[in-house]
């Protein structure tokens, strides 16, 4: 699986969606905005009665007003909250992602998608085109039948980011390497909005191993949950990337076909649902979740909140969030802590770095290892970068593949995967502010991917993450790297001590060095 992951990670390098002029079965859309909070419903409610907690029952409009925040830390809750979303939509659903996946996670979301799209909710889903390829051959049947439902409802707009001009896979690709420079360019934000008044934001894309569900790797990543205020700020950002010119979707041929082999593929679609046994825990079609609602009330974390993201314009992808990050994070006073799955922090980050611990910051950073790793691309930069982060005062924290943390917070039940990997994006600041999104801490994504990111005033939150962030650094999930008397690095948890970077096999040290050969902006 590792091999196979290296060689397609090479080959999108290679070959990597399209802005420009596009022809059939595509074609530019109208611009369409984000509907009004619906003024009923399960999360209405919700959120009227967080409000009212607060004192503050006519906040609607006000979008520096409280939102009630709930951290999903596990893959299961993170699966299960999106389907209760889905599930309680009167009005609409907006969901943007970099992947989405033709697998048992897609499949559910789409059923759901469906559902409340044949109750007469608006559905709106914006894929970035790389995700279309970006998945094993035998997904691809499965992934096209998913996409063509959802093309034929009349509830369901669907959209592509920065896609070929071509749909096969070969044509693609001769699109890919003549315009590289543009392709290069991706939607890597992710988020789910329902109703307007609640939505998930973080770093899991629509795909097993995001969710626990793999049998053989999955992904430990965290998002969170919003009711309130943040859902609005989270909508406008959707509506920015759903009509940024960037941007195209079936025509009406397309949808005259889809709609045609539409309910032989549902019926297929539903058959595979049910034969799936990862899904065992989750119930397979839409039910009521006031129970859990009223239960989620009284555990949320009450705060203020920014939505931030980099902007697609006409010439490329701003880098809102690379200045954002390099401004903010030298006001630090007292404490950082964050978790990053790809890092290659260069010289200006580690000078920042020197810059807060001389002024007594307390600097804990956590990453994948190479035996971690998904990509060995990203270990093969940032592994430079060990000794001069140690040197300028942060502590360094490195992921186990076979963290404790697997059994109980990765995998979803009744999965046991071989090995887990990092995947979150998230910081502390000071222990007032939590900041989760999509953003890698990488020339990928400062200058290249479009991201976003949370940024949540409120103590509570940013402890509970805090507490979590700190769970991961154990020294039964992580390594921790260190210089020894020596100046020579080594990496010690709670049952060995080595000089060697931890890897799972032999070939993660060859590609280590292997992809060290390419340009680190690449990945």
């Amino acid at each position: 699986m590792l091999l196979r992951r290296c060689l397609l990670i090479l080959a999108l390098t290679v070959m990597a969606g399209c802005a420009g002029p596009v022809r059939a079965p595509y074609e530019a859309p109208a611009e369409e905005k984000a509907l009004p909070a619906a003024p009923s419903g399960p999360l209405a409610s919700l959120e009227q009665r967080i409000q009212t907690q607060v004192g503050a029952p006519e906040t609607i409009d006000n979008p520096s007003a409280v939102s009630g925040f709930k951290l999903l830390d596990r893959s299961e809750d993170a699966l299960r909250w999106r389907l209760a979303l889905i599930d309680a939509a009167t009005q609409s659903v907006d969901t943007q992602y970099y992947l989405y996946h033709g697998d048992s996670t897609g499949l559910i979301i789409t059923s759901r998608l469906l559902a409340a799209a044949d109750r007469g909710v608006r559905v709106r889903v914006l894929i970035d085109d790389i995700g279309t390829l970006a998945l094993s051959l035998s997904q691809k049947q499965l992934r096209d039948s998913m996409g063509a439902l959802m093309i034929a409802h009349p509830n369901i707009s669907f959209r592509l980011f920065n896609s070929s001009k071509n749909r096969s896979a070969l044509g693609r690709g001769w699109d890919y390497a003549q315009d590289f420079e543009q392709f290069n360019h991706r939607m890597h934000n992710k988020s789910l909005t329902v109703d307007n008044r609640a939505t998930v934001v973080g770093g899991r894309n629509i795909g097993d191993e995001y969710m626990g569900l793999h049998d053989h790797f999955n992904f430990r990543d965290i998002d969170v949950m919003g009711i309130g205020p943040v859902a609005r700020q989270t909508s406008d950002v959707f509506d920015l990337f759903w009509n940024s010119g960037w941007v195209i979707h079936p025509n009406q041929a397309t949808r005259d076909k889809a709609e045609a082999a539409a309910p032989s593929q549902r019926a297929a679609m539903e058959r595979e649902l049910r034969r799936s046994q990862e899904l065992e825990r989750f119930s397979l079609t839409p039910r009521s979740w006031e129970s859990e609602f009223s239960a989620l009330l009284p555990t949320l974390h009450l705060g203020s909140s920014e939505v931030l993201t980099d902007r697609p314009g006409p010439d490329g992808i701003s880098n809102d969030l690379y200045e954002w990050i390099t401004t903010t994070i030298p006001e630090v006073k007292e404490e950082l802590l964050v978790t990053n799955a790809y890092l290659i922090p260069d010289t200006s980050g580690v000078s920042l770095l020197a810059g807060l611990t001389e002024n007594s910051v307390d600097i804990r950073i956590h990453t994948n290892s190479l035996a971690s790793h998904d990509v060995p691309a990203v270990n093969s930069h940032y592994k430079a970068w060990r000794a001069p982060m140690l040197q300028a005062g942060a502590s360094l924290y490195e992921a186990r593949h076979d963290a404790a943390i697997k059994d109980s917070v990765v995998d979803t039940l009744p999965i046991s995967a071989k090995y887990m990997g990092l995947h979150s994006k998230s910081m502390v600041i000071d222990r007032r502010f939590a900041v989760i999104g999509s953003a890698n801490l990488d020339p990928r994504s400062a200058f290249l991917n479009s991201e976003m990111i949370a940024v949540i005033d409120s103590e509570g939150l940013a402890d509970e993450l805090a507490q979590i962030i700190l769970r991961d650094m154990a020294p039964s999930n992580s390594w921790e790297v260190r210089l020894d008397g020596d100046g020579k690095l080594q990496w010690q948890n709670d049952v060995e001590t080595t000089q060697r970077q931890p890897a799972r096999d032999s070939f993660q040290p060859i590609a280590d060095w292997f992809f060290m050969l390419f340009p680190k902006r690449f990945y």
